[in-house]
């Protein structure tokens, strides 16, 4: 496929058209006039965002609706042998993965920025968002995740393209980024890659097939280093902590260039904020605007979100799904300080918990008032080694629970001054949203992150 495809009357269809990426990319093509429309197993707000914006969505699998379409664009989660794509493959249609297209979007921008790592892509690619607003810049930005202020996908103009790069399936390297970010390189997808040796090894491909790369400092990658060691290029430098909330001082290569204060918890931020720096910076991006840029970020939807209160006790949910991202969300709330910490933990695919789990023990082990809700399996078949029930038989001081029933009965513990945290990439977050809006308290979402796909 040809870019001029996009910019002629080619018309797209999006098989997972539901989820936080590809919604942004429909929406992306109806922004730019195309016939699209598209499959998912279930309605949510970005395909109500969607239809409102004129797309075509079926819900039903009885419905195949790819031959009015050119082109048919699928997520992973979808196997090639769906009917939907063997049916657009017989009418000689161009079918592609979402990664695929994801780098045909790249080339209709003058650069683009990737940020790609097993954690923190869509904190960073939504920061820089901000940053590159408050130098005023023409760019657009697609995430993984809802931004409180631009959502999934926002366009002032084509000058630069900032988007999430994802390893999975190594998907990232269809992108060619002027500039990539690598915040970290750590264990995940190994069903994927076999190895992390091979994993290390697709990382290096993404970084030699970018112009300039921004890479964590110690992650043996060569390139522009961030971090808090002394001989990394851009340095955190004399960092405090107030109730959750970091300062520090962005130096680089020893010159201090000023203060930022984060407005997201979390000393893990610290980092993400530093990296974004380092790009901005890199591109040219005077300190000023990066400053107000990341001081004016609110957060992301599911990133330490607070989505309600029950009883006196604030709920928050997080995406925390690897056990890195646990132990940050974990430290997070130590700082803030509560009563009580409930966590409602939900693994996200068998395989991660297989591969990972005495990591997942290690990081869970720890925590007083524990339930493992059932695996959010997506695309993966059933595995007794990595469920939710066999990683609960594991941990002493778990509950297990599969019915929302059993979340609501576990939190009746949980009073006034306690924090309720919930953790998981899969439906958890729905799930204890409904269970909010079902007391007599008020449901609130912080920052108005419910809002359309283009603000």
């Amino acid at each position: 496929m040809q870019n001029d495809l996009i910019n002629d009357n080619t018309s797209f269809y999006f098989l997972g058209i539901g989820g936080t990426s590809m919604s942004a990319l429909a929406g992306f093509m109806l922004y730019s006039g195309k016939k699209t429309g598209g499959y998912d197993a279930r309605q949510s707000v970005y395909t109500d965002n969607l239809l409102k914006l004129g797309a075509e969505i079926s819900f039903s699998d009885d419905q195949i609706n790819v031959d009015g379409y050119d082109v048919l664009v699928y997520t992973d989660a979808f196997h090639t042998d769906d009917a939907r794509i063997v049916r657009a493959r017989k009418l000689k249609k161009t079918v592609l993965s979402r990664g695929e297209f994801l780098g045909e979007v790249c080339g209709l921008f003058k650069k683009v920025t990737a940020v790609a790592g097993c954690h923190g892509k869509t904190t960073c690619t939504a920061m820089l968002a901000h940053v590159y607003a408050a130098a005023g810049k023409k760019f657009a930005m697609h995430a993984g995740g809802r931004d409180s202020y631009f959502g999934n996908f926002f366009i002032s103009g084509n000058d630069r393209f900032i988007t999430e790069a994802c390893e999975y399936k190594k998907n990232f390297l269809y992108l060619k980024p002027d500039i990539a970010v690598i915040l970290n390189v750590e264990p995940d997808h190994l069903e994927c890659y076999g190895s992390e040796e091979n994993l290390r090894e697709a990382y290096k491909s993404f970084s030699s097939a970018a112009g300039k790369t921004v890479v964590k400092y110690g992650c043996g990658l060569d390139g522009i280093t961030f971090g808090y060691e002394e001989n990394a290029d851009y340095r955190a430098c004399r960092v405090k902590c107030e109730k959750g909330i970091y300062t520090f001082t962005a130096c680089c290569r020893g010159e201090e260039l000023g203060q930022i204060t984060v407005g997201v918890y979390g000393a893990h931020n610290v980092l993400n904020a530093l990296a974004v720096t380092a790009a901005a910076h890199t591109d040219g991006i005077a300190f000023e605007a990066i400053k107000a840029g990341v001081e004016s970020f609110c957060g992301v939807e599911r990133r330490m979100e607070e989505i309600g209160s029950v009883n006196g006790a604030k709920w928050i949910a997080d995406y925390a799904h690897h056990p890195t991202e646990i132990k940050a969300a974990l430290n997070a709330f130590e700082s803030v300080g509560a009563d009580d910490l409930f966590v409602v933990f939900q693994p996200h695919t068998y395989s991660r918990t297989k591969n990972l789990f005495n990591d997942f023990i290690g990081v869970l082990s720890g925590i007083k008032n524990l339930m493992i809700y059932r695996t959010f399996a997506a695309r993966e078949y059933f595995d007794d080694e990595g469920s939710a029930l066999t990683l609960a038989q594991n941990l002493k001081n778990s509950t297990y629970g599969d019915d929302p029933r059993d979340i609501t009965d576990f939190l009746s513990q949980a009073g006034k001054n306690s924090v309720v945290l919930f953790l998981g990439a899969g439906d958890i977050y729905e799930i204890a949203k409904r269970i909010t809006a079902n007391t007599n308290e008020s449901l609130f979402v912080n920052g108005g992150l419910i809002h359309a796909v283009f603000y």
